[in-house]
């Protein structure tokens, strides 16, 4: 009995090679991973298991009933002979990977085929293995896949399915004393050897997707290790610069022995073998590389590298395209010297960076425009001078020229330093606190003429931080906004009060008034969206709030605290760092662009 075991484990190596060639179908492939398999697919698998069933009963040992006496390869039996096999390792697998219509589809094929070899076991055989998809298949829909595809479940399964059959052979086969003695001899033998068959197709197809995915998994962990690397090199977009750090970085993470950057039209770096004849600036010398920016499409150079010089030690290559969008804006390209370097995994692997460093160009290009959008909302905030607001100026200090030409002189002084600093906001995108508050100044100097002893401005300002860096055109508009509508109804007694106070690391700025205030609706509105104006654009304080939060980052703070008749003040609070020079740095996460 014994020995018989021993014989029939020897043949499990044709099932270790039959579980590595099905791993390289696609739809197997597919299946194992719980993806869509049409039934034309599902049909092929279940035929390949099927023949997998009736390859394992013609390698299997034949047994004679009376004497024990065993021999190898048959494709008939005698009435007296019966078979020790491993059929049943395919129609178990069938139903633990395909379910029951696989495994049942499967054990029909094979179980069939049994049915017609003879024997006097014929019957059982044939319909016990028929069974035994069936069962696997049931087993494959009531457990989940990580379950199905474990070796432990497949030794069971595939035991328990053998024993069905000896049992099958027992109430079937005829006369049962044979079929007792047949069962005694083998029994034991082809439940170990097909337990066992059935673990070790499981952990071979186990073991390769496993080896696999933990070999995705790295290339995908160097990939985003690239991107992270690469990603504050393409701020500024595809570059001469750019490219060149890209090639110095991916030719010492990927096996390859060049490494090239182009645009639509020219090679921005080369790195690497051909570089003393590959200059940067130099037009794009091949054919397939012109067709890669035409096409948009990944292409593999198996020919030696078309190159003007003949000593070129460039042959194979990967080129992929660098995408902004839909428009193919420029090629990544990886050069190797063999054959054997030209793998999939290595394709997949620079299809995977071209679209990384694809997306972080869309990304550049976004924050680009963002940019630009940010900077036309500080120019249209900077160009916001009413003309109502000129007209006024002028006519106060006309007024004033004749009565008191000294302070027409001073209200001249003042409005000429508000409209440079207008003027000089459309290029700054800084200024100090001290700039910020002889800007509000200068226009307070001016609306205190207008209204004479309607309007009383308060200053209570800590010393020590004229130096506070804070975006520019940022006091201003609040100053202007608390004149022109909190103060708007009132005929006298109006009062706008200017604070900067420390608080710990941070700095305190408000301004407040004593006018009509607003409704909590109204404050919630003005931070969520422009308010349309009679006598401006609306987006002085919205700007200012979307601006505060761009450039000061999430550590600065902007509050608007009013009720109804009781005023309103705008609050804000940012962060104290040191500057390079001693200078105190009230801004968080801005960079100049």
């Amino acid at each position: 009995m014994w020995q018989l075991c021993l014989s029939m484990v020897e043949r499990l190596g044709i099932i270790v090679m039959v579980a590595f060639l099905l791993t390289r179908l696609s739809y197997f492939r597919r299946l194992i991973y719980h993806q869509q398999v049409d039934w034309t697919q599902r049909f092929i698998i279940m035929v390949i298991f099927g023949i997998f069933g009736i390859v394992g009963t013609y390698t299997g040992l034949t047994v004679h009933v009376e004497t024990f006496e065993v021999a190898k390869w048959t494709w008939s039996l005698k009435e007296n002979e019966a078979l020790a096999n491993s059929r049943v390792i395919g129609v178990v697998i069938a139903g633990l990977l395909g379910g029951w219509q696989v495994g049942l589809g499967a054990g029909l094929i094979a179980g069939v085929h049994r049915l017609f070899l003879g024997g006097f076991t014929a019957v059982a055989c044939g319909v016990s293995t028929i069974i035994a998809g069936a069962i696997a298949g049931m087993v494959h829909h009531h457990k989940k896949r990580a379950f199905a595809l474990s070796p432990e479940v497949a030794l069971v399964v595939g035991m328990a399915a053998e024993t069905l059959q000896m049992l099958v052979i027992l109430l079937v086969a005829k006369p049962f004393d044979r079929a007792l003695l047949l069962v005694e001899e083998i029994g034991v033998p082809m439940v170990i050897a097909n337990g066992l068959g059935s673990a070790i197709f499981i952990l071979v197809i186990r073991n390769v997707f496993q080896e696999e995915e933990k070999a995705g998994a790295l290339q995908a962990e160097k990939a985003m290790r690239l991107a992270e690397a690469t990603i504050h090199h393409l701020r500024n977009g595809l570059t001469p610069q750019s490219a060149k750090a890209i090639c110095e970085l991916f030719i010492q993470e990927v096996p390859s022995v060049a490494v090239s950057v182009t645009d639509r039209a020219h090679i921005l770096a080369h790195v690497g073998a051909g570089s003393d004849h590959h200059f940067a600036n130099e037009p794009i010398q091949t054919e397939t590389t012109r067709r890669v920016v035409e096409t948009g499409e990944m292409l593999i150079v198996h020919d030696r590298v078309a190159c003007h010089d003949p000593h070129c030690p460039l042959h194979k290559a990967i080129i992929a395209p660098l995408k902004r969008k839909d428009e193919t804006v420029g090629t990544l390209k990886f050069y190797f010297q063999s054959e054997a370097d030209l793998s999939s995994i290595t394709f997949e692997f620079v299809k995977g960076l071209s679209s990384l460093l694809s997306l972080q160009l869309e990304i550049a290009e976004a924050e680009k425009y963002y940019q630009l959008m940010k900077e036309a909302q500080i120019k249209a905030l900077h160009a916001q001078v009413h003309p109502h607001f000129l007209f006024n100026a002028l006519n106060t200090i006309v007024s004033c020229i004749r009565i008191d030409p000294n302070r027409a002189r001073q209200l001249l002084v003042s409005l000429a330093y508000y409209f440079r600093k207008n003027l000089a906001g459309t290029t700054e995108m800084l200024s100090t606190l001290e700039e910020e508050i002889r800007h509000v100044q200068a226009y307070l100097t001016i609306e205190e003429a207008r209204f004479q002893d309607k309007l009383r401005v308060r200053y209570d300002i800590e010393e020590g931080f004229d130096r506070v860096v804070l975006p520019t055109m940022t006091l201003q508009p609040l100053v202007e906004n608390a004149v022109k509508h909190g103060l708007k109804y009132m005929k006298k007694g109006s009062e706008i009060v200017i604070v900067v106070k420390a608080d710990r690391d941070m700095v305190k700025i408000s301004v407040s008034d004593n006018g009509k205030g607003m409704t909590d609706e109204e404050v919630a509105q003005l931070l969520r969206t422009p308010v349309a104006s009679s006598k401006g654009a609306g987006i002085g304080l919205y700007n200012v709030y979307e601006r505060i939060k761009s450039l000061l980052g999430e550590e600065a703070k902007f509050a608007i605290v009013s009720a109804k008749g009781k005023g309103t003040t705008v609050q804000l609070t940012v962060p104290l760092k040191e500057g390079k020079e001693g200078d105190v740095v009230a801004y968080a996460s801005y960079r100049r662009r």
